[in-house]
């Protein structure tokens, strides 16, 4: 059995930069409070547990003083950066720069809508870190849209200012904006559609997409590993799926089962943007030790 891991696959830039910040700190310290997890992964967030890294909720931020706080990637609100100065926390702020560039433009547009009594709308799911993030720039006004049909909460006859959650599909997003085009140009029959659109999909994701069907097609079965808790893993190992039947989710080595690799001659081993090559190296190495012909 021939078992390929992916070299496409692994850490984004914003994770990986996280999580060397997180490391270098543990370092110097015996504990790191971080403000949620800092990767959506269950196996890279206890290997790092073990290190002193201690995931914390908003409500516990609150009665920290004087400790040693990062920022995940995934970017934090206005009311977060309130907190930390109020308890006098020491901050390493490891958001993404990708998104903090998003969360900038965001808050600008925000601030311009509001005067034109227009709407801000953002791709992504409500309850996803980034996108609670992105929400605290705009005081909670931004609407939220789920999926690319999900459009009753937007007023057509008003002006939008359209943008994405950062990991989401390029294709569903541009689903959704020939949705609202259409749903808005009702009520702009004889006048320009007031629709501003912003690409907001990080480039480094969405070539993700493209390299991932292209390894699940160079391979008889696909494992993909990633976190139950990951966005990302979930839209990738869909794409896998749809171009090989024969994959299958993972999340921990001992997941893998023997059946799958019945009359294949090979295997390739990918993941999501949250899943360390550690992890996928050692899923590689349980295909191997289970499809192992003995004497």
């Amino acid at each position: 059995m021939n078992v390929t891991v992916d070299k496409e696959s692994g850490f984004c830039f914003g994770v990986q930069r996280a999580i060397e910040k997180a490391e270098k700190l543990l370092e110097e310290h015996e504990k790191l409070h971080c403000l949620g997890d800092i990767v959506h992964n269950q196996a890279e967030m206890q290997r790092l547990s073990d290190k002193g890294l201690i995931s914390t909720d908003k409500e516990n931020l609150k009665n920290l003083r004087s400790q040693q706080v990062l920022f995940r990637a995934h970017g934090e609100p206005p009311e977060s950066y309130r907190i930390t100065g109020e308890n006098k926390l020491t901050l390493t702020d490891a958001t993404c720069p990708i998104v903090r560039k998003l969360q900038e433009r965001v808050r600008k547009a925000w601030a311009s809508v509001k005067s034109q009594n227009g709407q801000i709308v953002i791709y992504g799911n409500p309850d996803h870190p980034e996108i609670i993030g992105l929400q605290g720039q705009t005081g909670n006004g931004a609407i939220i849209v789920k999926n690319p049909t999900g459009l009753s909460g937007i007023d057509p006859g008003r002006p939008v200012e359209l943008f994405s959650q950062t990991t989401k599909s390029t294709v569903e997003f541009r689903s959704l904006e020939r949705n609202l085009r259409e749903l808005m140009k009702e009520h702009h029959q004889n006048s320009e559609i007031p629709l501003k659109v912003h690409n907001t999909i990080c480039g480094q994701i969405s070539r993700r997409t493209p390299l991932i069907k292209k390894f699940a097609r160079s391979n008889d079965v696909i494992v993909f590993v990633g976190g139950t808790q990951s966005s990302n893993a979930k839209v990738l190992f869909l794409h896998c799926k749809a171009t090989n039947p024969r994959s299958w989710f993972v999340s921990m080595p001992d997941e893998v089962e023997k059946e799958w690799f019945r009359d294949a001659s090979s295997a390739g081993v990918c993941g999501a943007t949250s899943t360390p090559l550690w992890l996928m190296e050692k899923v590689a190495a349980r295909i191997r030790e289970l499809t192992e012909i003995k004497p």
